[in-house]
């Protein structure tokens, strides 16, 4: 059987050659991290396969880009918080293309989530951002927004968080996710 996800995989907050993060997720230190993620994800990623890296890479750095090289399939990326548009054109040499957000599927992708009051536009907003937690609700995002105090839970459950460490760092398809969605509620 040949090694492949079989459609778009979704993953974010790689934080190449990050030290910190890499002590945060419970690695001695970003060597023994980039190494495990590079590991993981070739484990179900094959050479054509498209994943969406939906931001943070590396750490305010293109110093570690280079390690997108091995990484199996094809690449797209998100921008996050810690990604320099100044570095897109080094970023480039490494994957297919660079935007802001995506639409896939009737799902927004991005890294920060959404405003709740955009998501009912959204079948899912694919999201990255939050390494913590892959259940919105949890970090209280009603209560952020006064014009959304009355957000019914259905709404938070759009929200998919593809934080690589909460992913095991195997990036996701949309079927997956759906179907997580769905246990869930069972």
């Amino acid at each position: 059987m040949s090694k492949g996800l079989g459609s778009p995989g979704f993953i974010g907050c790689l934080h190449l050659g990050h030290k910190w993060m890499a002590q945060y997720r419970g690695f001695h230190d970003e060597f023994y991290h980039d190494d495990y993620l590079i590991e993981q994800w070739n484990s179900v990623v094959g050479k054509k396969d498209l994943v969406y890296i939906l931001g943070d890479i590396t750490m305010n750095t293109p110093e570690h880009y280079y390690k997108l090289d091995f990484l199996n399939g094809r690449k797209k990326v998100v921008l996050g918080n810690h990604d320099n548009p100044r570095d897109v054109p080094e970023l480039l040499k490494y994957v297919e293309d660079v935007a802001g957000a995506y639409q896939y599927k009737g799902c927004m992708l991005t890294h920060i989530p959404i405003h709740p009051n955009e998501i009912s536009f959204n079948r899912l907003n694919i999201h990255a951002h939050i390494h913590h937690t892959n259940k919105l609700d949890d970090c209280y995002v009603p209560e952020r927004y006064s014009d959304v105090s009355d957000t019914p839970h259905s709404t938070i459950d759009k929200y998919y968080n593809v934080d690589a460490k909460l992913l095991d760092f195997k990036p996701i398809t949309l079927d997956q996710m759906l179907k997580d969605r769905v246990n869930k509620h069972e």
